[in-house]
């Protein structure tokens, strides 16, 4: 597990306790992301046969990459979920769609968890959208996650997305959907805090 202890954004949820992101570690992290990758719930993931090695090359080359960040969320201090941001014009949506300026692409997963806190997911994805609306340059975040995965297109739902309409990408049907900042706070009563 990685030593890295950079917050990036911290947020307090009334039920839930702390929320906190931090940079990845490619090296460090790959191990623990391995487990959630892999994992039968991360199906829509796409990585359930990845190696470790697999894993830390994927996480290496998104390191490296100018238009791709990931970092690993915290609950309590402790890793419990993996965010990317995107720049949607640059990489996954090319094409697919009229990109805008101040557009932001977004992918989170939820570690697995043996005792599963209700309400959980939807502190989680709040708290992502709260860190990515808190830089001033985002105006609209933008997923694509697979249109099957319907427990995910509530929750984008319930923190202000909109969804838009399907695409085809080469590794799935996406169901392609916005959020602005207006709709994110209207739909959670939260603004951007720090990031």
């Amino acid at each position: 597990m990685s030593t890295t202890t950079e917050t990036l954004y911290t947020r307090s949820d009334a039920v839930l306790g702390t929320f906190a992101i931090r940079p990845l570690d490619p090296f460090a992290d790959a191990e623990l992301l391995h487990g959630w990758v892999t994992h039968p719930k991360a199906s829509f993931w796409m990585m359930q046969d990845a190696s470790l090695p697999d894993v830390e090359r994927e996480y290496m080359r998104i390191a490296a990459a100018e238009h791709h960040d990931a970092f690993i969320g915290l609950h309590e201090g402790r890793p419990a979920f993996l965010m990317e941001k995107y720049d949607p014009s640059r990489l996954e949506l090319v094409g697919l769609y009229e990109a805008q300026p101040g557009d932001v692409g977004m992918h989170f997963l939820v570690a697995p968890s043996e005792r599963p806190l209700h309400g959980f997911t939807r502190a989680v994805i709040t708290t992502v959208m709260a860190a990515l609306f808190a830089d001033p340059e985002t105006a609209r975040v933008v997923v694509e996650p697979d249109v099957e995965n319907t427990a995910v297109h509530a929750l984008n739902e319930a923190v202000g997305f909109v969804a838009d309409g399907p695409v085809r990408k080469p590794e799935k049907t996406a169901l392609l959907s916005f959020c602005t900042r207006a709709r994110f706070e209207a739909a959670t009563g939260l603004t951007g805090g720090s990031i």
